[in-house]
């Protein structure tokens, strides 16, 4: 059994979460925690992260990139494995967790897109680019989520950028309203959207001569991100150190 810590437990993701571990074979939930307490699918929720955490072989992060950071170096530093499902993690917040693993010796993953589709959306995404190099990412969430752009439309951004060659200059001389092109990561355009009704949704679209090809995947419950979720707790702890991205291990 893997004895599994969900952080953020009392949330929209952390509630789908707890169900999930208790519905699995292989899994037990050694530990709920979130800052709101209370209680998930009859579970009792600590209202603070302990210190050390102990009990447990995999830690489920669901919260904000700042506290994600914090528990997953803790996490680390206790000999557990981190699963971080939080975005916007930094390049500097990233090293910190991963300079954590490499000193406990342990696999760590941070994970844009819990989705199994969402990851082969990425992975298309990037294949694409090799013949399209023209590529805009529009990326849709719902009206609650507090970053932007999301995990993964940078993360389908930065993979974008590694494998295509030179696009064409952005013709843009005059922007009449500050962000109306959305923002450059890695030199690729990503807008966001943030509408009540959406889950999380993307679409990558791609330019050439006479032709378009657009690229989407859309989440239409949170019940989606849980196999991705299983497939990470499940394949953390073979993991050499820390990684970002669901595909290691899914290729």
């Amino acid at each position: 059994m893997i004895r599994v810590c969900i952080v953020g437990a009392a949330g929209r993701m952390g509630t789908e979460a707890v169900r999930t571990v208790l519905a699995a074979d292989d899994m037990e939930l050694a530990l709920a925690v979130d800052t709101a307490g209370g209680e998930a699918s009859g579970v009792q929720i600590a209202a603070s992260f302990p210190r050390p955490l102990h009990g447990c072989d995999v830690m489920v992060e669901l919260t904000h990139a700042d506290s994600a950071t914090e528990h997953a170096v803790l996490a680390a530093e206790s000999g557990v494995s981190p699963v971080i499902g939080a975005s916007g993690l930094d390049a500097s917040q990233q090293k910190r967790v991963k300079d954590a693993c490499k000193a406990a010796g342990i696999g760590g993953i941070l994970v844009p897109n819990f989705a199994i589709g969402a990851v082969l959306m990425m992975r298309f995404a990037a294949e694409a680019a090799k013949w399209l190099p023209n590529a805009e990412v529009i990326e849709m969430h719902h009206d609650k989520k507090a970053d932007a752009p999301s995990g993964t439309g940078i993360r389908t951004a930065e993979l974008i950028a590694e494998a295509r060659s030179e696009p064409n200059p952005d013709p843009t001389k005059v922007v009449k309203h500050e962000g109306a092109r959305g923002a450059s990561v890695e030199g690729v355009r990503v807008h966001s959207v943030r509408l009540p009704g959406l889950v999380a949704h993307q679409s990558v679209m791609f330019g050439g001569e006479g032709e378009v090809l657009t690229v989407r995947h859309d989440s239409m419950n949170r019940g989606s991100f849980m196999e991705g979720m299983k497939l990470a707790v499940r394949g953390v702890r073979s993991l050499d150190g820390f990684v970002v991205g669901l595909d290691a291990l899914m290729f």
